[in-house]
């Protein structure tokens, strides 16, 4: 991949849309950053959220740009409204929720880049049931933590 040498620019509203997991636009890709990074932007509906899960590869940056949303890493639970911004490391279990009555939007900045193709796979290939997605993300290095383990791992 080639280096991160030129700007990368997003204006509004631009960026290709994904369906995984609701909507999806990828604002900033990674080839545009020469692997450094990827950025979107989802849509998440009331009470919703991803399960526990660990990036063995990533960090994740949250800006909320909408709405109310519970985020949890080590145990911690930390509210946040919009303009709220949250940092989680690679390796640590942890999840999101929107918390609020209306659909919220983050925007998610993951640092190395590549993880939007996640998303782009699961648009494309359909995975069917809990094991069909955990094998899919075990290749971006992703693992959902199994909601018995919550407990001892959040």
């Amino acid at each position: 991949m080639a280096a991160f040498t030129t700007p990368a620019v997003s204006s509004p509203g631009e960026g290709g849309i994904v369906q995984a997991f609701g909507s999806l636009r990828m604002r900033i890709t990674t080839e545009q950053t020469g692997g450094a990074m990827c950025v979107f932007e989802m849509s998440v509906p009331p009470g919703e959220g991803p399960p526990l899960h660990i990036h063995s590869r990533e960090e994740e940056f949250f800006r909320v740009l909408s709405g109310r949303f519970g985020f949890r890493c080590e145990g911690r639970e930390v509210l946040l409204e919009a303009g709220g911004m949250i940092a989680l490391p690679r390796g640590v279990p942890h999840t999101f929720r929107n918390v609020g009555d209306e659909p919220g939007s983050v925007m998610c900045v993951v640092t190395p880049g590549h993880f939007e193709h996640f998303f782009r796979d699961i648009e494309r290939e359909r995975p069917a049931g809990p094991e069909a997605l955990a094998a899919l993300a075990a290749r971006y290095g992703l693992t959902f933590v199994p909601p018995d383990a919550e407990q001892g791992a959040a």
